[in-house]
């Protein structure tokens, strides 16, 4: 497993931006999708955004496409979120994951399940 690290969340009024951060340590990234997913009070962890190890493809949930968006630099062992026109429902505690396999692509939505690596998560709340 990868151990993750996210920080960068915090409180922002709609319209707003923030940027999150996920660094790994021990063992890296090496070749794995990473995605971020994120859960509301009283709700499922969904699907946020997904980037291969390349970097070649990336996949975004609807809900935010067009506003977030994800991307790593493999040499700071580091993935990110940008966050643009920040909406209330945006709110939630934020977690991104290292895939359990290499080299899958970010072709769809994919399930929790295909993540064995989860940082602690970092708070993201937007006001209105």
């Amino acid at each position: 497993q990868v151990q993750l690290v996210e920080s960068g969340g915090g409180l922002v009024q709609a319209g707003g931006s923030l940027r999150l951060s996920c660094a790994a340590s021990g063992r890296t990234f090496s070749g794995r999708r990473t995605a971020w997913f994120r859960q509301a009070p009283g709700k499922e962890r969904e699907f946020v955004a997904a980037i291969s190890w390349s970097s070649a493809s990336t996949y975004y949930a609807d809900s935010v496409k067009g506003r977030f968006t994800i991307s790593r630099d493999n040499s700071k062992n580091t993935v990110y979120l940008q966050m643009n026109s920040l909406k209330p429902e945006d709110t939630a505690v934020y977690y991104c994951a290292a895939d359990r396999l290499k080299f899958r692509p970010a072709a769809a939505a994919p399930l929790v399940g295909e993540f064995d690596s989860w940082g602690q998560g970092t708070q993201v709340t937007v006001s209105s």
